[in-house]
């Protein structure tokens, strides 16, 4: 088992009346809420956790993209990225990911990833998302591209990294008359990808065709098994076992040094993620059109509908593990059995407004005396 630590660097200090006042903490959360002073030393802060978790043993640490928005304050992950490969030594820098449907120019990302992967020494993963369907509202890009947009940036992407020669792009989305970037990659054939999968068939077989790991998004353990095993199968029709390695859940972690500190801290953390910066319109979620009618109905039969369950339903349903080291363990280790066998653990410790000094100690009790407990899982005789 592989454990990353996940961070997606939320602005938590929102006002008193924001449930009654605002529908969501995107697109339309007025700025004016936000505070640079304090944002500054957010960034400090969270880049030291990252760091913090390079030097404790974790095996990867991970950025992502969102934009307009306090749920996370990272509109450029490759920034953050930069910011790390000069202070780690160690961990995978994951970027999970850069949201290439939304981008006017998808060889920038190829160009930026190529330099971190230079300036790592050959330590990045590359993750590849479709965006949120508000930031293609955020962007005037019309989502029933979506998917479109996507796949042709991911090919114009990956021949970019790969081709040792000069050509020529001209698609239905993107037009290059010369691609010929300078630096490539140090990885060969490029840097590992990842694709975040919430339900989409389409995401299911185009993860199973290019081998790429698939990693769920936060869901009911339920959803998620039928994710995953929906991938499997893609695998299984294309002829082969899908690698454990190559999927990877995601869940946010809370860990204390008992259960009862672990729930006190926990409880406001998880609430929040769920309650307020989850908290989003359907039409913001999947805009007409942005996913396919097959696709949608599967999300809509999943009962996957809202993020108002309270907390003891969200730790029921595997969407958050919080307790002493050992009950997080046991807990992971059933989802482990649940969703039928993963090989990553994507864990998101600094949750919502949990301290600096409660997510440091959450992330060394989860690597001194949790991963040593489920790293053999997926071996053979593990259980």
């Amino acid at each position: 088992m592989k454990f990353s630590f996940f961070h997606l660097m939320p602005y938590a200090k929102l006002p008193d009346d924001f449930d009654t006042a605002y529908s969501s903490t995107s697109l339309t959360y007025p700025n004016a809420n936000f505070d640079p002073a304090f944002g500054a030393s957010l960034y400090s802060r969270y880049l030291d956790e990252l760091e913090y978790a390079d030097q404790v043993g974790f095996d990867g640490i991970a950025v992502n993209e969102h934009h307009q928005s306090a749920y996370g304050l990272m509109p450029s992950p490759n920034l953050m990225a930069a910011a790390l490969a000069r202070r780690t030594s160690r961990a995978r820098i994951m970027v999970l990911g850069n949201a290439i449907g939304i981008r006017g120019n998808p060889l920038r990302v190829a160009e930026e990833i190529a330099m971190l992967d230079l300036m790592s020494g050959g330590r990045v993963d590359s993750g590849f998302v479709r965006g949120i369907g508000w930031e293609y509202f955020g962007h005037s890009v019309n989502p029933t591209k979506s998917r479109s947009r996507f796949d042709e940036a991911h090919d114009l992407i990956v021949k970019a990294w790969t081709s040792p020669e000069m050509f020529s792009w001209y698609g239905e989305n993107y037009e290059y008359r010369y691609v010929n970037i300078w630096p490539r990659p140090v990885q060969a054939p490029h840097p590992p990808i990842f694709i975040p999968g919430a339900g989409s068939t389409e995401t299911m077989r185009f993860c199973a065709e290019h081998r790429y790991t698939y990693m769920s998004v936060y869901a009911p353990v339920r959803i998620v098994r039928r994710w995953f095993d929906g991938y499997r199968q893609a695998a299984a029709d294309l002829g082969y076992v899908a690698d454990p390695e190559k999927i990877a859940f995601s869940v946010p972690i809370y860990v204390a040094d008992t259960d009862e500190k672990a729930h006190a801290e926990g409880r406001p953390a998880v609430e929040w993620l769920y309650h307020k910066g989850l908290r989003q319109t359907a039409e913001m979620v999947t805009p007409p059109g942005y996913m396919s009618p097959g696709s949608l109905r599967g999300v809509l039969a999943s009962g996957l509908r809202g993020f108002n369950a309270s907390y003891d339903d969200l730790l029921a349903g595997g969407q958050a593990v919080v307790g002493s080291p050992s009950s997080v363990a046991k807990r992971l280790g059933e989802l482990y059995d649940d969703l039928g066998g993963f090989g990553q653990i994507i864990g998101l410790f600094a949750i919502g407004p949990s301290t600096h000094e409660q997510v440091t100690r959450s992330t060394e009790l989860f690597a001194t005396e949790v991963m040593p407990v489920l790293r053999p899982l997926g071996t053979e005789g593990s259980a």
